[in-house]
């Protein structure tokens, strides 16, 4: 039987990752990192917990999906709205609020009772995997995120940190979902060791390209990012979503762009620089934006700088005017 990655010691993990950065060509700070976002998937999804959950956003292309070729370093998952307000949803497959003000009664449910459910459930449940795999991590909870702080082995320019961000939502039921199979980056270049693997239910591919797509939109209009200061990745999502030909089933999948669109301008309606709402109903009918301008152009050519500096894309990069190009004409065949 192989020897199981984590039941090595501290001074055979650092070379086995050496080993492995070497055969693959890949940074060892981003293959460590890599172990612990597939053990953290694999701890909630061989849990009971798991059933409702939807494994989504950048993450699950590149894992479960293999559309994106970048590193994606933190989890983005959805917790089934049904599960955690059911007097309000009741059991429809993809139930929403009738008005605006419903909207915010949902809104401030989940927000009262998703911090309490990762306390009671999620965080216990970690905490119990990392004892049984006799494993020393820092765990907390910041709001809606729990944080997974492993002890890095590996160095790194200081852009990814060593910590796993699971990030949950559930204004939503993450629908439609599929279940795929994920394993770890450096498991081909070691096949004499045992890695984490895992088998989430994952957020079709085509959902994500709209979801990202109308992120991106509201940034255009905007010229911020609400979700911090990394965000370049998104774009250069969307082109790898092109490349492999999930964007183009994504717009041909009308109904579900207009479901995404309805679904946020419920729950995250937005404001342009002049103060107008922002509809999401128009970026998916004709309107979509995904080029900026000005200052929002030079900071996400900056944030994409840097993601390049810190080795994030596992082959040779497209360089910032190529990747806008590639999304302006993204845009004229999903406006068209």
């Amino acid at each position: 039987m192989a020897d199981h990655f984590f039941d090595l010691s501290d001074v055979d993990r650092r070379e086995a990752l050496a080993v492995a950065a070497d055969r693959l060509g890949r940074p060892a700070h981003l293959l460590e990192k890599d172990v612990w976002v597939v053990w953290t998937l694999q701890a909630l999804f061989e849990h009971d917990v798991g059933t409702n959950l939807a494994f989504k956003g950048g993450t699950s292309l590149s894992k479960a999906y293999a559309a994106i070729r970048r590193f994606s370093e933190d989890v983005d998952l959805t917790y089934d709205i049904r599960q955690i307000t059911p007097e309000l949803t009741g059991e429809a497959p993809d139930p929403l609020p009738a008005t605006k003000s419903q909207a915010r009664k949902w809104t401030e449910t989940v927000r009262d009772r998703l911090p309490r459910w990762l306390d009671e459930t999620v965080q216990p449940l970690l905490q119990e995997r990392l004892a049984a795999d006799n494993l020393v991590a820092g765990l907390h909870r910041d709001s809606d995120t729990l944080l997974v702080e492993y002890p890095a082995l590996a160095g790194g320019t200081g852009y990814v940190r060593p910590v796993v961000l699971l990030e949950f939502g559930a204004r939503s039921t993450g629908e439609p979902t599929e279940t795929r199979s994920v394993r770890c980056d450096a498991a081909p270049a070691l096949p004499e060791l045992a890695f984490p693997a895992a088998t989430p239910r994952v957020m079709r591919a085509e959902r994500t390209f709209w979801e990202k797509a109308t992120a991106i939109h509201v940034y255009c209009l905007r010229g911020a990012y609400r979700g911090g200061d990394r965000y370049a990745r998104h774009w250069s999502d969307l082109v790898a979503l092109d490349v492999s030909g999930i964007a183009d089933a994504a717009l041909a999948d009308r109904a579900l762009a207009e479901a995404v669109a309805q679904h946020k301008d419920m729950f995250f309606a937005e404001k342009d620089r002049e103060g107008n709402a922002i509809s999401y109903k128009q970026a998916v009918c004709g309107g979509l934006r995904l080029v900026p301008e000005g200052e929002a152009l030079d900071a996400l050519a900056r944030d994409y700088g840097r993601m390049i500096e810190d080795g994030l894309f596992s082959d040779d990069e497209t360089t910032f005017d190529e990747l806008m190009s590639r999304c302006e004409d993204l845009v004229r065949r999903a406006n068209a």
